[in-house]
């Protein structure tokens, strides 16, 4: 979720509380003092609506106590909204588990493109999530041709889905290919979610049950 303004709250996702959905606070819990304010009085256009001031505050996570700092473009009353709301700090996303076979390097690079993500830097996140999927096919024994045909090699084992596999097509190579090739452009949050989602789930297939994927690919010669 992106962060929304609750009043002189605003509700985000808290990277030191797991990635939780939690309320940083404006006021100390007794409301008897802020955390902070700075107000610049300066008129000015964002999102296409007229602006008379920027406010800087300081808020804090009703969980943990980690601190946060919010930018939110404000009117003549000096109101929040959530249409003002331009950045806040800290940002985080809802990290997904993964198996705990994955080997260490593919989940290291996993959880780097997560940390990518949380500050919204999500063309290097979603990079690095089709090079994930392209070490777990190699770590799997699909070493030949590029990652179109590994994919498609680890369906007719099958370790893949085809359903699976479609949506490693669309979602994470494609994607990916589109960064590492073509020309720039913004990639959205909902596209790197969508790569993000089914690049876990096909590590899951690779590693979830491992026992039983090592022995289909012993039997079809990929491993050892």
């Amino acid at each position: 979720m992106r962060p929304v303004v609750i009043g002189r709250n605003v509700r985000a996702r808290c990277p030191t509380c797991d990635g939780a959905i939690t309320t940083y606070k404006y006021r100390s819990p007794d409301k008897s003092q802020e955390h902070g304010f700075f107000h610049i009085q300066r008129p000015h256009t964002y999102n296409g609506m007229n602006w008379a001031g920027i406010a800087y505050v300081l808020l804090k996570c009703a969980g943990c106590g980690m601190g946060g700092l919010a930018e939110i473009h404000t009117p003549p009353n000096g109101n929040f909204s959530d249409e003002g709301l331009e950045r806040f700090y800290p940002q985080a996303i809802d990290k997904l588990k993964v198996p705990s076979a994955i080997p260490i390097e593919i989940r290291k690079e996993f959880e780097e493109a997560e940390q990518c993500a949380s500050v919204s830097a999500f063309r290097s996140a979603s990079a690095m999530l089709r090079s994930v999927l392209e070490k777990a096919l190699k770590d799997n024994g699909y070493v030949t041709g590029n990652l179109k045909a590994k994919i498609d090699e680890a369906v007719k084992d099958g370790v893949l889905t085809e359903a699976r596999s479609r949506r490693a097509h669309e979602n994470i190579r494609v994607l990916g290919n589109d960064i590492l090739h073509d020309q720039w452009r913004v990639v959205s949050s909902e596209e790197f979610d969508d790569a993000h989602g089914y690049c876990q789930r096909i590590l899951e297939d690779f590693y979830d049950d491992r026992p039983t994927v090592e022995s289909i690919l012993k039997g079809k010669g990929r491993i050892p």
